[in-house]
């Protein structure tokens, strides 16, 4: 992030923060600055209810926390993402440039900070920043995903082809399945990340250095929560007990679990296409994937399974990222964890790279995916697994020397169980591929 240092809005020890820190050259996730900003605005507006700041002043400060929260300041907070575990800095720095936005006469610590720490601030910022961005940009792009993935299998319902377990020909399944079972990943991890959103929710604003409330009223926090629903929408409640919630980010670290979840579950999926739509003529080529750009700068004519490849190296710095967050998660010493912003930076970029990878899957991949038929049907037909449905008929001892001499022969299953005495009906009844892959309709 880029910042014109001719209009510095920050003050010296924002100075001295960027000068003790020039590590990776990535300031803390836009989002956690804004919602600096917002809680920033909601404690002086409730400080003033509280006839703790004077309204003018207080009016000013929220209009500049407002002004902050929606954007209009993001290049006034340089500080890198790797400083003091505690966030202190960029609390620090959220502080002076809603002073000096504020005016004169405004002191970042004693009106902007009024009732407020850094360790209750900043992981509280990092908390709804993570909720926010989950509900506005993760949830909507994982629904379009599994909608695609429903039309789909509602399209492919009847495209029967070859399952395949360890790699290895098994009885036949219907695309429609496949790709249902795929929507149902996704739906399901949506619950998955839904589930720990109330956990999330649980802030430890009000608890200020230690969880005990020094310097804050007794009404400061729960005002504050109110205030930041009402204006957001978002789910915000008081933590179950103050001091878990001031020592410890669990919250955070279950909610990176979940989105491992799902990283792994697009993973799954997109292996699952880019394998299909090999070929096109020395792979499997059951499906036929949008071709999006050259595959090759030697080989003409090569498509390559672009943004399944995406999806698979999101799905790798999203499982990266959770092994980070958890390291961190695990840092806590009594009554602070001191790792926060490496897990703000985590979290949010893997909630942003989950959001953009399910959004490419929906709209440059499974949208425009076609089903070959007729290759999916012969590879139905190819499987030797098939005699599976013979066991009933003639015995699993039967059924095997069968496909030992099919195999052998290269000849047809069907072909080889007629030879050896099975007789036509029951080879019409157990070798229909459509009522193998629905047994029980």
């Amino acid at each position: 992030m880029a910042t014109d240092t001719s209009t510095e809005l920050w003050g010296v020890e924002t100075s001295k923060a960027v000068s003790n820190f020039p590590v990776s050259g990535q300031p803390v996730p836009v989002p956690v600055v804004r919602w600096l900003g917002r809680i920033k605005a909601a404690a002086a507006r409730v400080n003033a209810e509280l006839r703790l700041l004077d309204p003018q002043v207080a009016e000013r400060i929220a209009t500049a926390g407002d002004a902050v929260a929606a954007g209009e300041h993001d290049d006034q907070f340089p500080i890198d993402v790797f400083q003091t575990g505690s966030g202190t800095s960029s609390n620090t720095n959220a502080n002076e440039v809603i002073a000096t936005l504020a005016g004169d006469e405004v002191h970042p610590n004693d009106h902007v900070n009024m009732g407020q720490s850094s360790n209750d601030v900043f992981p509280s910022a990092v908390h709804l920043a993570a909720l926010a961005e989950v509900a506005h940009d993760l949830l909507p792009a994982m629904d379009g995903l599994a909608s695609a993935l429903e039309r789909k299998a509602e399209e492919f319902a009847d495209v029967v082809k070859a399952g395949r377990t360890h790699l290895m020909d098994a009885v036949p399944v219907t695309l429609g399945q496949e790709f249902g079972g795929y929507a149902a990943q996704i739906r399901l991890g949506m619950e998955r990340v839904r589930a720990t959103l109330g956990h999330v929710g649980q802030i430890p604003l009000g608890g200020t250095a230690t969880g005990t409330g020094l310097n804050t009223h007794s009404e400061f926090a729960q005002r504050v929560r109110a205030k930041l629903t009402e204006e957001t929408g978002i789910e915000i409640s008081e933590p179950l007990d103050r001091f878990e919630a001031q020592a410890n980010r669990d919250a955070l670290v279950e909610l990176s679990g979940m989105l491992k979840v799902v990283a792994v579950s697009l993973t799954k999926i997109a292996n699952d296409i880019a394998l299909m739509g090999s070929g096109p003529r020395a792979g499997l080529g059951e499906l036929r994937l949008p071709e999006l750009q050259k595959g090759s700068s030697i080989m003409p004519g090569k498509v390559n399974p672009v943004i399944c490849e995406v999806a698979i190296q999101v799905g790798a710095q999203v499982i990266g990222n959770d092994a980070a967050i958890t390291v961190a998660g695990s840092q806590g010493q009594f009554e602070l964890n001191v790792r926060v912003p490496l897990i703000a930076r985590n979290l949010l970029d893997s909630i942003k790279l989950l959001g953009a990878a399910c959004r490419l899957l929906d709209t440059k991949c499974v949208q425009g995916i076609e089903a070959d038929e007729e290759m999916a049907e012969r590879h139905a037909e190819a499987t030797l697994a098939t005699a599976a449905a013979l066991n009933p008929h003639i015995g699993y001892d039967r059924a095997t020397e069968i496909v030992k001499e099919a195999h052998a022969s290269g000849r047809p299953l069907r072909e080889v169980a007629r030879e050896m005495g099975v007789e036509e009906e029951i080879l019409e009844q157990a070798l229909d591929h459509r009522r193998m892959a629905r047994p029980h309709e």
